[in-house]
């Protein structure tokens, strides 16, 4: 059985993934700087984020989180911190030749960390599930199996799109070597105005 309004589902998300957010600009960045096989890491990453947010706050914390501001607002910091870190990181690299056999210095593990954090500290995100996927869930029938198509969907649309961006920036890898420090200033500079547009937006039941 599918979820209710799957197609009204389907319309929402897909209309979320092509509007760049911040773990679009990461990809794009990474994919410019390292290649995009490193990017389907950072892809992976935060896909295993959503996975693990989506299944706690539909099962588990769902209404606990929505009830105490003062953990989204914790969320909410551990993100800002974060995103800045990945614009002072992105404003330092330079990009690599996608070519090359050179060892890059961050290494798979390193590509996922940051797409899980990216994610994973998104308030956005936990507030996302909990408030969207119920309403296309028919709670009188199997529920469990409903949220599963619900969550493959969201993931497998997830995945495809960041590597979309991957791709279509990778494409362009030779006007950004010529443009490689205004590429990363911009990316860098995207991420910063990010980090201030969460640190300004309202805070939970204020």
């Amino acid at each position: 059985m599918l979820p209710l309004n799957y197609f009204l589902f389907l319309q929402i998300i897909l209309f979320m993934f092509i509007t760049p957010g911040t773990p679009r600009i990461v990809i794009i960045s990474y994919s410019m700087n390292y290649g995009v096989k490193k990017c389907v890491w950072t892809a992976l990453g935060d896909v295993t984020a959503n996975i693990i947010q989506a299944t706690l706050v539909i099962f588990v914390i769902g209404s606990f989180i929505s009830d105490n501001p003062k953990l989204l607002n914790t969320i909410k910091w551990i993100g800002i911190i974060y995103i800045l870190y990945l614009a002072y990181d992105i404003y330092k690299s330079r990009p690599k030749s996608i070519n090359s056999d050179e060892k890059l210095g961050k290494s798979f593990l390193s590509f996922f960390k940051d797409g899980f954090l990216v994610a994973g500290t998104s308030p956005k995100a936990w507030m996302f599930f909990p408030f969207i996927f119920p309403q296309f869930i028919d709670f009188n029938s199997n529920y469990v199996a409903q949220f599963i198509i619900l969550i493959t969907t969201y993931v497998i649309l997830d995945f495809l799109s960041l590597i979309g961006y991957a791709i279509l920036a990778n494409k362009m890898i030779t006007w950004v070597k010529a443009n490689a420090k205004v590429i990363n200033t911009i990316s860098a500079c995207v991420l910063i105005v990010i980090a201030c547009l969460l640190y300004t937006s309202p805070s939970p039941r204020d």
